[in-house]
């Protein structure tokens, strides 16, 4: 039951953010960093991050649509043969509903979210699809 967890638990899996604008990661790891308990790792680029996914035990992978080495449809292509544990979330700042039979292709893409968001909505997101019994923990406002 995740309500018993004691508050000092953290989760031993991390969530993993791609975005090529890097002021765009860095905020949304660091709202993912406050709230939840658990490792957040940042990549402005998704070959990094694809090259970096072997080491990390990522839960949940979110990744933006439009990046300019490969777009997010490629990358979860790519990433979830690396990661096959994972869940993935894409964001975007366009309406990809033009792509909906393609994102329904991929089994590891849960969820979309539209830019801009909050970090309420990104954390709600990542613990809704978070795969397996380890969720990470709110973090309770202080």
């Amino acid at each position: 039951m995740k309500s018993a967890r004691k508050k000092s638990r953290t989760s031993l899996r991390s969530i993993v953010i791609v975005d090529d604008e890097k002021s765009y990661v860095e905020l949304m790891a660091q709202m993912i960093a406050d709230n939840l308990d658990c490792k957040v790792h940042a990549f402005t680029s998704p070959v990094d991050a694809l090259a970096n996914l072997p080491e990390i035990s990522a839960g949940v992978v979110v990744t933006d649509y439009s990046m300019p080495q490969m777009d997010g449809i490629e990358f979860i292509r790519q990433a979830s043969r690396v990661a096959p544990k994972s869940a993935f979330i894409m964001i975007s700042g366009h309406d990809l509903d033009m792509m909906k039979d393609e994102l329904s292709r991929l089994k590891k893409l849960k969820l979309r979210l539209q830019k801009p968001f909050g970090w309420r909505p990104l954390t709600e997101a990542v613990l809704k699809v978070w795969p397996g019994d380890d969720t990470p923990v709110l973090r309770a406002n202080e």
